[in-house]
């Protein structure tokens, strides 16, 4: 690494006045995803450095790109947890019959986490039992502010920080808003390192009792390195933001394939979708697929408007967002004996009596705008006409904490958080500072209804519950990042949905439950919600499958989850939105994750380092991202690049045929036969229609042809977007359904 950043600083040596500047300039230099490094240059000295023999390319760095996306979960999704996995009988005892055992519980799989750091003191990352570190990790311990190199175990086995981006793009870090460490203080890091891998912590819940029970990370015995890269915005609450850098990211990802993870977690993503040119996740993820690195990452949480979603690469798992069978009630009992129903986590709870309920909107000040009329904005109630009373407020304008604040601040005993139209059924369970609730927006019209025809319209919140197996789970999120991709038109995206719906996880205590900049209330654990929760459930079963195959490739890994993903919730319907309409595979990708089918998928469709380039090749990106590969001529289709799923952006034609092979990893002699499920505007066809196996390993090559049905394709509904049909085929053996989703768009 010092020959490499000898290198670097020579370019630089050449555009700076001396040696000293010159090192003094160098923030990074990158050894694994890219040959290259960052610097701080003037404009004259990048156009010079540009200028240089050697240099492919210099780029300037894009500070404010990136941010971080945010447990019965598990047993949601049909992986049970003993009380103690880290005893060695507690192993021996489940004698391989699941998942977990079977995997060791991910003992010994090194997951990378990029995130705000971790809070180490927390039970969940308490390293009792375990053995020695793997003698394949070259990781360090980096000391840093209240974090010296002792707080390393034998959980969090390594640790650093990235502060070079964010000081040279906003300026020295205000130690007073964030730890110069690895410790968090913002609570993400902490809440996603402990879903992947957290210790077993019982009787766990978050403030006021709610989702009380057995906090589990999916691979309770899987290793965490942390990465921390991602800062606070200066002078901003964290719960309005926070900042990752380019530079710093590519740096931490850089660092963590040195170092030997098997697995990385990546729960951070842009607001709208980039180019690979200009896309550092996916730039460095290819990197960490040569040395066989499963990258996971969120899919973002810019939802439910289509075409918004983050992290497309076909060399990454796209995760999307959906709900558990889990929720917390708290209703509103109206005087005239009406419930309607509400939900909330709120730990203040109301005597039980009725208080008058106002309409935010009638009951503000005279200066508020007609625009935010309604939103209970900081400083818009009248203290005099809102004391002692509860405040409809809706959703849409101002952060939804931040209403309950201002509810407290006029003296109000409690807040109804009410959905607008946009927002439908997705309603938010928040730890507001007063007694609270929140609706879907048709009971919020209720509410209206109510207040408006009564004289003396009175209501009383009662207290929250939680609320096991509820129908119908999973829902897919309304926030949830949505396809098609249009970075890749040829790959589907997202991959699959994992649970990311008021998860319950581990939490800094150096910062409030909200990220407020008012809250300083304390928490061990807290609830969540986010494609950033997500992400780290599908990290977890990626590091029990790579501990259960350790041969396999990440393409392999990634196809097993995909191929076995369900499409149905538990009352065995097609999974829906939770609007309650239909959801489609831009919303939730190939289905829900179900990691006790992908450790035995049966079929696995494989690729390779050189497949991922050759498919940059097909679209163009291959000198963009200054990958050292002569593209053949002529190139090959990009549909045909070996991927569990198959997007066809724009069919010309009445027919398209693309080709797949598949690698048994399942029965010896198995015989597999081929079915389908076409929408009426076209039918898909296998060529062999029937595989036969002889042994494992074996591979088989096949054709997929999508035709219209009709001479003339289907009409287009007018839309600037393209109009996308779905199906898919399965390939099935006895026990064994290897399911792909199929998406078209007709030129």
């Amino acid at each position: 690494m010092q020959d490499i950043e000898h290198i670097h600083r020579s370019y630089l040596v050449s555009v700076k006045e001396t040696e000293e500047e010159a090192r003094a300039s160098l923030l990074y230099s990158y050894k694994h995803t890219i040959n290259g490094f960052s610097a701080v240059l003037t404009p004259e000295e990048a156009k010079r450095l540009s200028e240089m023999e050697g240099v492919a390319s210099v780029r300037e760095s894009q500070p404010g790109r990136y941010s971080l996306q945010t447990t019965r979960s598990w047993k949601f999704v049909g992986l049970e947890e003993p009380l103690n996995p880290w005893k060695e009988e507690a192993i021996k005892k489940k004698k391989g019959k699941d998942l977990l055992s079977k995997a060791k519980y991910g003992q010994d799989i090194i997951v990378g986490m990029i995130d705000s750091g971790v809070w180490p003191e927390s039970k969940s990352f308490r390293d009792e039992g375990m053995g020695p570190l793997p003698q394949r990790w070259k990781g360090i311990c980096q000391n840093g502010t209240a974090f010296p190199s002792s707080l390393c175990n034998r959980k969090i086995i390594g640790a650093r920080y990235y502060l070079q981006g964010y000081e040279t793009a906003f300026g020295s870090l205000n130690e007073k808003e964030d730890y110069k460490s690895a410790r968090d203080k913002d609570g993400h890091g902490s809440h996603t390192a402990s879903i992947v891998a957290g210790r077993t912590v019982p009787s766990a819940s978050a403030l006021g009792g709610y989702a009380n029970g057995t906090a589990s990370g999916g691979a309770p015995l899987a290793r965490l390195a942390i990465y921390k890269a991602c800062w606070p915005i200066k002078g901003q609450s964290k719960d309005l933001g926070n900042v990752c850098t380019d530079v710093d990211m590519l740096k931490a990802i850089d660092d963590a394939i040195e170092d030997g993870v098997d697995v990385l977690s990546i729960s951070i993503a842009y607001p709208k979708p980039l180019s690979y040119r200009d896309d550092v996740i996916a730039r460095a993820a290819l990197e960490a697929t040569r040395k066989n690195i499963v990258v996971v990452c969120s899919a973002g949480n810019s939802g439910p408007s289509s075409r918004t979603l983050s992290n497309p690469a076909p060399w990454v798992i796209t995760v999307g967002a959906s709900t558990l069978d889990r929720t917390f009630l708290a209703p509103v009992l109206l005087r005239n004996g009406t419930r309607i129903e509400g939900r909330s986590i709120t730990p203040m709870q109301m005597k039980r009596s009725f208080h008058k309920l106002v309409f935010a909107g009638d009951v503000e000040n005279s200066s508020v705008a007609k625009n935010d009329s309604g939103y209970c904005l900081e400083g818009s109630l009248e203290a005099k006409k809102v004391k002692g009373k509860i405040v409809l407020c809706m959703r849409g304008k101002g952060a939804r904490v931040a209403k309950g604040l201002e509810v407290r601040r006029a003296d109000g005993v409690g807040l109804i958080l009410g959905n607008s139209e946009a927002f439908g059924n997705d309603v938010p369970c928040d730890l507001h500072f007063v007694s609270a609730t929140g609706v879907s927006y048709q009971n919020a019209l209720k509410l209206l209804q109510y207040l408006r025809s009564s004289n003396d319209p009175k209501v009383q919140l009662l207290p929250g519950t939680t609320v096991l197996h509820t129908k119908p789970a999973p829902l897919l999120a309304n926030f949830s990042s949505r396809g098609p991709n249009i970075v890749d038109p040829f790959v589907l995206k997202p991959d699959i949905t994992a649970p990311g719906v008021d998860i319950l996880a581990a939490w800094t205590e150096a910062d409030g439950p909200t990220r407020s900049n008012k809250d300083n209330r304390v928490v061990k654990y807290n609830i969540f919600s986010g494609t950033s929760m997500s992400c780290p459930h599908v990290s977890a079963a990626a590091a029990l499958l790579k501990a259960l195959h350790p041969t396999w490739t990440s393409a392999a890994i990634r196809s097993a989850l995909i191929t076995t993903a369900s499409t149905t919730d538990n009352m065995g319907e097609p999974m829906k939105e939770e609007t309650g309409k239909p959801a489609t595979p831009f919303a939730y990708g190939s289905g829900h994750f179900q990691p006790l089918k992908a450790s035995d998928p049966g079929l696995i469709y494989d690729s390779s380092y050189i497949d991922y380039i050759l498919h940059t090749c097909t679209l163009g990106e291959t000198q963009r991202l200054k990958l050292n590969y002569r593209c053949p001529n002529p190139l090959p289709d990009p549909n045909n690049l070996n991927y569990p799923s198959i997007q066809i952006h724009r069919l010309s034609g009445s027919k398209k045929t693309v080709v797949r092979v598949v690698t048994n990893v399942g029965s010896p002699k198995s015989v597999y036969k081929f079915s389908a499920q076409s929408p009426k505007e076209y039918t898909i066809l296998a060529s062999p229609n029937v595989l036969e196996f002889e042994n494992v390993g074996q591979k088989k090559n096949f054709t997929i042809t999508v035709m219209a049905k009709r001479s003339q394709v289907p009409e287009k509904i007018e839309s600037d977007e393209d109009q996308y049909y779905f199906g898919w085929y399965a390939w099935t053996y006895k026990q064994y359904v290897v399911r792909s989703t199929v998406a078209v768009s007709f030129l």
